[in-house]
């Protein structure tokens, strides 16, 4: 099976129903080699409330002990730079449009790299950054489709 990651959107959505839900994530792709974007766990520790740092914490110490973090690398960086900037000539984004997109683009060029399908809520920008560049992913909008 192949391998897969989450973005930051379903595990914010995980967190948002509790602990639990966070945690179980690992479970719904039982089947497939999971893994943990570098960047995904930038941002959960980022915007993480108090009562959710611990999971995150949790998350970080159970991937690294699998050693299933994927940290973008040097060509993942210039990918994503290139990526962007033909995203911004084509839709006329702005440098925050292209700000904002980064770290989707460094989550997109590094699990493409290794083949890794990336699953996320966010549609419109995945979707955007697969017309510039190859990667599998797939959208979810419940994590009730995760869970088998």
């Amino acid at each position: 099976m192949q391998p897969a990651l989450f973005d930051s959107s379903i595990y914010i959505t995980a967190l948002r129903r509790g602990d639990d839900a966070a945690l179980a994530l690992r479970r719904s792709a039982a089947d497939a080699p999971l893994w943990l974007s570098a960047v995904v766990l930038e941002e959960l520790y980022a915007g993480a409330a108090d009562r959710d740092r611990q999971v995150v914490e949790r998350l970080e110490r159970d991937f690294n002990r699998a050693k299933r973090i994927l940290v973008p690398n040097l060509s993942d960086w210039t990918q994503a730079g290139r990526v962007l900037a033909r995203l911004a000539a084509e839709y006329h984004y702005e440098q925050i449009g292209q700000g904002r997109l980064t770290n989707d683009a460094l989550i997109a060029m590094s699990a493409g790299r290794l083949g890794i399908r990336v699953i996320t809520a966010n549609e419109r920008d995945f979707s955007r950054l697969a017309e510039f560049r190859s990667f599998q992913w797939q959208v979810t909008l419940s994590l009730t489709h995760l869970r088998r």
